[in-house]
């Protein structure tokens, strides 16, 4: 989508549509609403008092301008009540107006929250540009062209009469631009099937992103891995006819090169059947969002690379199959992973924890300033908190306040969950150093979210956190920018907000 940005007075654009927000309750418009009222004669005042439209978050109505306005349309979109009103607000319902004009090519807009909504015009900018980009994404790749029904929209107009504040709404909705379709690009990769993305195809993507993005890629293959004593990634991917892999991307911006990293670990579980455990048949082919947190790691660099972002940051992705093979991890099997730790295998299908702590080791060599891993790990977490935060675990206060700033600036929530010391008696093992899962028979495990953060600690030496995304990772229907069932791309915004954060510290 184009995006540009307007110094013009509302009344004089010559577009298909003009986008005009309206706050619930309100009886008279003012600002740039009132001068298109005035214009139409008050008839967008006699629409809120008749209470035709009330203003709520989200809520559209297209109307005509019958000639008085240059603008053949204009478009309201409700933002909801006014003290609630925030930067997702906006996403939200930007995203709500460019469904609306979904048959139009081109939609004009004022920056909602930049006047009287109290936001920093750069912030409004940027949560404007974000909510359209997403709001107006479909994946529609395996679908016959003739079928596909995807908007038309192709221009975005952010117009502003106040010339004071123009170069900042540019620099906002360019690093919206650029942060949205990062956040696409990841989940157009968390939206392959399965059988499309096996773990040397998610390498092969990290490979052509690197390309284009001017950044380093290595990729482990299974004799590397065996090197490496990454005996985790190593025996997940067993049963599979696809070997496993893992990729290591690194950006590392002019005259950064020598310095302490960012590390990001994303799990990069391609397919997960549940191997030897297998999972019930009933919504198996969603797990295909198993390697959501790779898309999202992935996706993060993009963003970071295209903004410029000066902050030397790496990406670690072990990428594997969980299948039922002959060949394939077995419950009760004891592995060895690659700080010498023994595990007893009690469930396959808590695999993510295995691979992920190879990654979390491997990642040492980078005497990194902080690790994030991002993974679908346990269903407790979707049992605990739904699909409207991810659970944050860690290891370091400071690193845990850096991202809770992060996920309000970027309206991508987290919500904290303990690591008490005693959730390792859960994980203990008669047989090896430590035991994979606590799922007992016919009931969710105590503890589970945790229990899952916990094996993954013996794991860090190093400012840590962990987020469970499994809620948060697709199918999230509370989210007006999250039009389509599907990969959400969760994370991408919230980790650049904290690596921006951290270039300015």
């Amino acid at each position: 989508m184009e995006i540009q940005v307007l110094r013009e007075d509302v009344t004089r654009i010559e577009v298909e549509a003009l986008c005009l927000g309206i706050f619930q309750g309100l009886r008279e418009p003012g600002g740039a609403a009132g001068a298109v009222d005035r214009a139409l004669d008050g008839a967008l005042t006699k629409l809120l008092q008749k209470g035709e439209f009330r203003g709520r978050k989200g809520e559209t109505l297209l109307l005509p301008t019958w000639g008085k306005l240059p603008a053949r349309r204009v478009l309201l979109v409700g933002l909801g009540e006014r003290e609630r009103f925030s930067a997702e607000t906006v996403r939200e319902a930007m995203a709500a107006a460019v469904n609306a004009a979904d048959r139009l090519s081109e939609l004009s807009t004022v920056v909602h929250g930049a006047g009287v909504g109290g936001l920093p015009p750069e912030e409004a900018a940027r949560a404007l540009v974000e909510g359209a980009i997403l709001g107006r994404y479909r994946f529609e790749k395996y679908r016959r062209s003739d079928e596909r029904d995807a908007p038309r929209l192709e221009r975005l107009q952010l117009v502003e009469f106040d010339a004071a504040k123009v170069e900042a709404l540019r620099a906002g909705a360019a690093r919206g631009k650029a942060v949205a379709e990062a956040v696409c690009w990841a989940r157009d990769l968390a939206n392959e099937p399965g059988n499309a993305l096996p773990p040397e195809e998610l390498a092969a993507r990290a490979q052509a992103l690197a390309h284009e993005c001017g950044m380093r890629c290595e990729v482990l293959t299974e004799r590397e891995l065996e090197a490496e004593g990454l005996g985790g990634i190593l025996a997940v991917g067993r049963g599979s006819a696809r070997p496993p892999r893992m990729v290591v991307l690194e950006y590392a911006p002019e005259g950064r090169e020598g310095e302490r990293p960012v590390v990001l670990v994303g799990k990069g579980v391609t397919f997960d059947s549940g191997g030897i455990s297998l999972k019930a048949r009933e919504g198996m082919e969603a797990m295909k969002y198993d390697m959501a947190g790779a898309a999202a790691v992935l996706g993060t660099l993009k963003a970071l690379a295209d903004l410029e972002i000066p902050v030397r940051t790496i990406a670690l992705v072990p990428a594997v199959e969980n299948l039922p093979g002959g060949n394939a991890l077995k419950p009760g099997d004891v592995i060895t992973l690659a700080n010498g730790k023994t595990v007893e295998v009690t469930n396959t299908d808590a695999e993510g924890r295995l691979i992920l702590a190879d990654a979390l080791v491997y990642a040492r060599r980078y005497s990194p300033r902080a690790v994030v891993d991002l993974a679908t790990l346990t269903g407790a977490c979707v049992v605990a908190l739904g699909k409207e935060a991810a659970g944050l675990f860690g290891n370091d206060p400071d690193l845990l306040d850096a991202i809770k700033r992060a996920a309000e600036e970027s309206g991508e929530r987290v919500w904290e969950l303990p690591l008490y010391d005693e959730y390792k008696e859960l994980l203990r093992s008669e047989v090896a150093d430590l035991k994979n899962s606590v799922l007992g028979r016919g009931a969710l495990p105590p503890a589970g979210a945790a229990a899952g953060a916990t094996f993954l600690r013996e794991f860090v030496e190093y400012p840590w956190t962990h987020l469970d995304i499994a809620g948060t990772a697709s199918d999230v229907e509370t989210r007006l920018y999250c039009p389509q069932k599907g990969a959400t791309g969760y994370g991408v915004r919230l980790l650049v907000r904290w690596i921006e954060q951290l270039s300015r510290s």
